[in-house]
């Protein structure tokens, strides 16, 4: 199946963590929260399908262009 990188729009830290490998998530669930100048920005699957895995952890920082979540779709 192909895999799809939902990366960071935006330098900032992972704020929450909303799902976890193994998981099926729908288009538009959110993945991952990153904090980013006092907001709050969710990074959203852009189609259905199963969480591969998340290599970010909570209060890690990251940069834009940054993978923060791989699905297979």
């Amino acid at each position: 199946m192909p895999k799809w990188e939902a990366k960071s729009e935006v330098s900032g830290f992972i704020w929450k963590v909303e799902t976890a490998p193994g998981q099926r998530v729908a288009k538009g669930d959110t993945l991952v929260i990153i904090e980013s100048m006092k907001m709050e920005i969710p990074v959203v699957a852009e189609s259905d399908g199963t969480v591969v895995s998340i290599p970010v952890e909570e209060g890690a920082a990251v940069n834009e262009g940054n993978t923060v979540a791989i699905l297979e779709v």
